[in-house]
C-alpha cells in the first residue's frame, strides 16, 4: 500500500503544488474567504467527490464514500494578515518554491495541511483505499483565525455533519498531537471621574486604578495551575484602552484585554473568579467579563458566541490516536512523537465543547504560524499527503502492512 501511494503521489505532485500555490495566493482573511472557497470547491468537484457543498456559515465541505462510519478531516482556510510588510523578503501572496520549501502567507498555517489532506483523500479514492463502511468529509473551515472553533460549533449545532472523530491538519512538525490548552479573552473595566488636567484632584483617574490591577495580574500568572502534559496555565495583558474627554483631561474609563490560556482543571468560571477576586479589582469595582464575538461570515451569517475556548485532551490509548499512529508507521516506518499544540485549534469546539475526539497531524512548524516569511517544507507536505492517503485503510480496521 505504501509503495502504491508513493508512486501515485509522484505522478500528481505538480497538480498538488499548483493547487496549493493557487490557494496560498488568495488573501483569504477571516470573513473574506469566498474566493478561496470557490477554488477549493472546483478542485473537489474535479476530483470526483461524491458530494461537495458550502454550508450557510461558509465552510466548504466535500464527501467521499457512503458508509455509516462518518469521519472528518478539518483544515481552516482563512489566514491572518501579513503585518509589517517591511519584515517580509517577498510578497506574502505570491507563493514560490525555493530550497525545498513553499513560501507564502498561509503555507504553514494552514493551507498546506488542508491541501495535503485533500490530496491524500483523493489518492485514497483513486487507489480504492476508502472502505465501504466510510464516509470521509474534508472540511475547509472559515473564520478560525478570528474565532477558533466557531465554524465547527455551527457545523455540529446545526447538524451539517456529525463525525465520530475529526483529524486536524494544523502544523504539528509531523508529530501526532492529541490536545491543547484552552483559552479565553477577558475584558476588565474600571470607571473614574473626568476633570480638567490642570486640576487632577477634582477627578478620579481610571488609568491609575487599572495600574494596580495590572501589577496583580502579573503576579497572578505565576500562581496559575499546571498539568504534566499541557503545562502551566498562563495569563497576559494583551491590550489596554481608555476614554478621556481630551488629552488634557483625567480619563474616566479604562479597560484591558487578558489573553488567558487554560490548562487541565481550569474552567471559564474559575478563571473569571480569579481575576474578579484580586484585591484591586474588588477595591475599584472592576467589571470582569468575556468578550463576545458577533462578526458576520462572508455569507452574512452571524453566530454569536462568548470568546471562551475549552481545553481538550484525547488519551493516548484512545482509538483515534491509535489509528493515527498506525497511519504514521505506514508512511514513516518508525514510531511517531506524540505531542500537543501550544496554540489553539478548532478542537476547542469539536472536542472541548462537543466531546468528539480529535487528533492532529499536519505539515509545517508551529513557529511559522503568523510569522513573516512563512513557509512549509515540501518534504512535510508530501509526507502529510501520504499519511492522509493511508488513513482510510486504518479507519476501516485494516492491518499494518
Amino acid at each position: 500500500m505504501r509503495e502504491l501511494i508513493l508512486n501515485r503521489l509522484e505522478r500528481i505532485k505538480g497538480d498538488f503544488l499548483t493547487f496549493l500555490s493557487d490557494i496560498v495566493s488568495i488573501p483569504s482573511y477571516s470573513g473574506e474567504e469566498k474566493e478561496v472557497v470557490d477554488r477549493i470547491k472546483r478542485e473537489m468537484e474535479n476530483a470526483g467527490f461524491d458530494e461537495v457543498f458550502v454550508d450557510d456559515f461558509g465552510n466548504v465541505i466535500g464527501r467521499i464514500g457512503n458508509g455509516e462510519k462518518v469521519i472528518a478531516i478539518d483544515g481552516h482556510i482563512d489566514v491572518v494578515g501579513p503585518g509589517d510588510l517591511s519584515l517580509w523578503e517577498f510578497d506574502p501572496f505570491k507563493p514560490f518554491l525555493k530550497d525545498g520549501k513553499l513560501f507564502g502567507r498561509g503555507s504553514a498555517d494552514q493551507k498546506g495541511g488542508f491541501a495535503s489532506a485533500l490530496y491524500g483523500v483523493i489518492i485514497a479514492k483513486e487507489l480504492g483505499l476508502i472502505g465501504e463502511d466510510l464516509s470521509i468529509y474534508v472540511v475547509g473551515s472559515v473564520m478560525e483565525e478570528d474565532c477558533d472553533g466557531l465554524c465547527w460549533k455551527y457545523i455540529l449545532e446545526n447538524d451539517v455533519i456529525k463525525p465520530e472523530m475529526v483529524f486536524l491538519t494544523e502544523p504539528t512538525s509531523l508529530r501526532i498531537n492529541r490536545g491543547q490548552k484552552g483559552r479565553m479573552e477577558i475584558k476588565v473595566s474600571v470607571s473614574g471621574l473626568s476633570a480638567h488636567g490642570s486640576a487632577p484632584e477634582r477627578g478620579d483617574n481610571a488609568i491609575y486604578k487599572m495600574a494596580s490591577i495590572l501589577l496583580e495580574l502579573r503576579d497572578l500568572n505565576d500562581r496559575l495551575a499546571s498539568d504534566p502534559f499541557l503545562g502551566k496555565g498562563t495569563l497576559t495583558v494583551s491590550q489596554i484602552f481608555f476614554e478621556s474627554p481630551s488629552q488634557c483631561s483625567v480619563p474616566d474609563k479604562c479597560w484591558i484585554t487578558i489573553d488567558r490560556r487554560l490548562t487541565i482543571g481550569e474552567t471559564k468560571e474559575s478563571a473569571l473568579k480569579e481575576v474578579a477576586s484580586l484585591p484591586s479589582c474588588v477595591k475599584h469595582s472592576a467589571i470582569v467579563e468575556l468578550y463576545r464575538y458577533e462578526k458576520p461570515t462572508y455569507k452574512g451569517t452571524v453566530y454569536p458566541t462568548d470568546k471562551y475556548y475549552p481545553v481538550w485532551v484525547v488519551d493516548e490509548e484512545d482509538l483515534p490516536v491509535k489509528i493515527a499512529v498506525r497511519a504514521y508507521r505506514c508512511v514513516f516506518q518508525e514510531e511517531p512523537v506524540i505531542g500537543k499544540w501550544t496554540f489553539s485549534t478548532n478542537g476547542v469546539s469539536i472536542c472541548g465543547e462537543h466531546g468528539i475526539p480529535c487528533v492532529g497531524f499536519g505539515p509545517g512548524n508551529e513557529e511559522q504560524a503568523h510569522a513573516p516569511n512563512e513557509y512549509v517544507p515540501l518534504d512535510h507536505l508530501f509526507k502529510a499527503v501520504s499519511f492522509y492517503a493511508c488513513l482510510p485503510h486504518f479507519l476501516s480496521g485494516g492491518e499494518e502492512q
